[in-house]
């Protein structure tokens, strides 16, 4: 760290084969000193069923470490996790699970200062390498936290290999929403007179080409694991640099927040909805959806809403929530005026997928 920034990055990214069967192996080879540390995995009970032998050995590799089975992704629960490690001495968390288990993970590390190890389960977004933590606050509100980023990430390819494909395919779309986040970041750098930080944008553009013009395409390969996993990686490092979510997240983020908040019973996931958002986002821009929309299409991202039950009358609320979802975030969206008509034809061709 110099005198000019103030970032912190991972010591160690290792994805590996059967990486969780030997994670003390690669904890010892970089980072040494917290090996004998009392440690605590954090994870959800119906994962500890799924992965038993994975996570016993995991334990048994750190000393026997106490299994947590948090009981949701909350504020309160994170707090909780905290106070456990500072009155028990504990001086490692590791998180093993998907985002709800590593931001919940991630924020207790954070409150306790406690190092933290990522052990993701599955690719679904960009979470596991980002400073910031998304829990539940009141009910189920949710607010986005600062923290501090993992000491460790430890991704075990053959655990991706047999995640839920919807799973990996979310991962891929909070990647590819990276394209018409960065455009809008420097719309708002311009209104602003700010700066875009350009190594923190280099690395959000690099995680985007890394998947968009990735020659492999079948997401069970291992090459594309591994490139999936240092993509996801690079966006959490870019909000690291910059600061701000800015680098990964725009006016398609905007559209998912105003489906989280006020459509909960919609069921997508983050990076789903993200991608959903990215091709409105992009004719709005005045970018043409082709590229995303062929690239969805050959890995079977599904962008029709009709398939996660919104209607065009939802669709189009959502983009109208989506403009106040959150205050003083500059996009795209306040450059144009929303017109229903053109709501409607982006909704029909996405329906049809052209």
């Amino acid at each position: 760290m110099n005198q000019h920034t103030r970032f912190n990055l991972p010591i160690c990214l290792a994805v590996e084969e059967d990486a969780f069967f030997h994670s003390d192996e690669i904890v010892k080879r970089y980072i040494p000193d917290i090996i004998g540390q009392k440690t605590i995995i954090i994870s959800e009970e119906f994962l500890i069923g799924i992965y038993k032998d994975k996570i016993m050995d995991i334990s048994s590799d750190f000393g026997n470490a106490e299994i947590v089975a948090m009981k949701s992704a909350s504020f309160d629960e994170a707090v909780s996790i905290a106070k456990k490690v500072c009155v028990e001495d504990v001086k490692v968390i590791i998180g093993i699970g998907g985002g709800r288990v590593l931001d919940t993970a991630k924020y207790a590390a954070h409150i306790s200062k406690a190092v933290y190890i990522c052990m993701p389960t599955s690719l679904s977004n960009d979470s596991l390498a980002s400073p910031f933590s998304v829990l539940e606050t009141y009910g189920k509100a949710r607010k986005t936290l600062t923290c501090k980023i993992p000491t460790a990430i430890i991704v075990d390819t053959n655990m991706i290999i047999n995640a839920p494909e919807g799973q990996t395919l979310s991962g891929i779309g909070d990647t590819i929403a990276k394209h018409t986040a960065l455009f809008d970041w420097k719309l708002s750098a311009s209104k602003t007179n700010s700066r875009v930080d350009d190594f923190a944008y280099a690395l959000s553009r690099m995680s985007y080409d890394s998947v968009y013009h990735c020659d492999e395409k079948d997401m069970k390969n291992r090459v594309f694991i591994r490139i999936l996993s240092r993509a996801l990686v690079m966006g959490g490092l870019a909000m690291e640099i910059a600061g701000s979510s800015r680098p990964c997240s725009g006016s398609e983020h905007l559209f998912a927040h105003a489906i989280e908040e006020y459509y909960p019973d919609v069921k997508i996931s983050h990076g789903l909805a993200v991608a959903l958002g990215s091709i409105p986002a992009c004719i709005f821009q005045g970018q043409t959806p082709q590229g995303l929309l062929d690239f969805f299409r050959t890995y079977k991202l599904d962008i029709n809403p009709k398939s996660y039950g919104i209607t065009e009358d939802m669709f189009a609320d959502m983009w109208d929530k989506a403009r106040t979802v959150r205050t003083g975030r500059i996009t795209i969206l306040d450059d144009i005026k929303l017109d229903r008509v053109q709501l409607d034809e982006i909704y029909s061709r996405m329906v049809e997928g052209k």
